[in-house]
């Protein structure tokens, strides 16, 4: 059984049980969350969220790149929502790796070099910082006065916002 099969076959076993509001795409809490990809993140569980309630936007670091600028925009244009929450974290495997050293490896072993940025980064704090002065810079974005960051302490599981 491969691992998808595993995860259809506790979807069959879970049902309809998941609660929130399923009758929108729009979310009621008018907020986008963008975090990182790691599987320690568990968003719902963090904020309390229901269905429906907020966007979620994951991407390897939590980091706003160009597809998350066209997500947000889709979202705030279309979708309603208001305020950007960004969430990164201790222990991030993009603070293990460069650039660099990730776009040689992936080009000796393919010929190919991406042309996109990784978005490594040494200090957490420095990235969210990064992060958020882009969405707040961003033209495409209606709503860049709530945009907020945080650093979400993966051993402890407590929030520190980010200014």
């Amino acid at each position: 059984m491969t691992s998808i099969d595993v995860l259809l076959k506790r979807n069959q076993e879970i049902g309809n049980i998941v609660p929130g509001d399923r009758s929108s795409p729009k979310p009621s809490l008018q907020v986008s969350i963008l975090t990182c990809m790691d599987a320690r993140i568990r968003v719902f569980e963090i904020f309390g969220l229901l269905q429906g309630e907020a966007h979620v936007l994951r991407n390897a670091g939590g980091v706003v790149t160009d597809d998350m600028i066209r997500s947000l925009a889709l979202s705030q244009r279309k979708l309603g929502t208001r305020e950007v929450l960004i969430v990164q974290h201790t222990d991030c495997g993009l603070s293990t790796v460069t650039d660099e050293e990730f776009k040689d490896e992936l080009e000796s072993a393919t010929g190919l070099r991406p042309t996109w940025a990784v978005e490594a980064f040494r200090k957490v704090e420095d990235s969210v910082r990064t992060s958020m002065e882009r969405a707040r810079r961003s033209a495409f974005l209606l709503h860049t006065d709530n945009v907020r960051g945080f650093v979400y302490d993966v051993k402890a599981g407590s929030l520190t916002e980010v200014k």
